[in-house]
């Protein structure tokens, strides 16, 4: 991240007067509101423009595919939280959200900067999209870094989600040269790493995504919405059938302590 020379505050996403509120070029009310989809209004407020049907139908299949989760970290803080402070609905989504990081959520935005490091050195060197992603992910391992996007402790075979995300962009005419670098890079892993490691959604919504040029700096923001949305659902039903406390004491009910204590102190002896 850069920090910017600028003196004077500027944005091109919106602006308004009394009569008139401007987003991007186009009239909230008059061009915005019940004409397009929120998916489509995110990617004209991230990118600048509308999507075209690839890149709407492409975009709205990620977004669906990422949103619910089960009970990931993410959703038991926000779901603890919220049993905490019940009138704070905000709060509690902001503790999930706070856990969007390498391994929650983040792989997306990692995975999709591994596919663009892969290509720039096709393309810069002519070597193989093989060759490249073989190069690239040999200098991860001697690095000690994860391979993001790759793996999942449930789905052994591919997430299922990847094949119906690969799908949707086949249907919708994307030209899949970065699904390509993904199935490269999950092609060479077992020689490389000695683990037959394959593609989960974090890999394949930036493959995807960059196919239909969603700018790289805002990957992260995808999986981020998509799941604002389903820790909402998540709150809802905390409202209603709350769970909150409960994760809270089976963690205590497994507790264990490791550290030292006074002498002649025990449990039983404290009971």
């Amino acid at each position: 991240m850069k920090i910017g020379k600028a003196t004077v505050p500027r944005s091109a996403i919106c602006t308004s007067d009394d009569e008139t509120i401007v987003v991007r070029g186009h009239n909230l009310c008059d061009d915005l509101i019940g004409k397009v989809g929120f998916a489509d209004y995110f990617h004209l407020l991230v990118t600048g423009r509308k999507p075209d049907a690839m890149a709407s139908r492409v975009l709205e299949a990620t977004l669906v595919a990422i949103t619910e989760h089960g009970l990931v970290p993410s959703v038991q803080a926000s779901r603890m939280t919220y049993a905490a402070a019940p009138d704070a609905l905000q709060g509690a989504v902001a503790a999930g959200i706070l856990g969007c990081g390498s391994v929650i959520l983040g792989a997306s935005e990692n995975a999709g900067r591994l596919f663009l490091r892969i290509d720039a050195l096709a393309r810069d060197s002519g070597v193989s999209l093989q060759e490249a992603a073989t190069t690239v992910v040999r200098e991860l391992r001697q690095a000690k870094q994860a391979i993001p996007g790759y793996g999942h402790p449930l789905h052994k075979a591919r997430d299922p989600r990847v094949a119906r995300l690969f799908a949707v962009a086949q249907e919708a005419g994307t030209s899949g040269h970065f699904v390509r670098i993904a199935e490269t890079v999950e092609a060479v892993l077992p020689e490389l790493t000695g683990r037959d490691l394959r593609l989960n959604v974090s890999s394949a919504i930036p493959a995807v995504l960059l196919d239909v040029g969603f700018p790289a700096t805002a990957l992260r923001g995808v999986p981020i919405l998509a799941r604002t949305a389903g820790l909402i659902a998540h709150l809802a039903e905390e409202a209603e059938a709350p769970i909150g406390f409960a994760l809270s004491y089976q963690a205590t009910r497994e507790y264990e302590y490791t550290g030292d204590v006074p002498a002649g102190w025990s449990p039983k002896a404290a009971a």
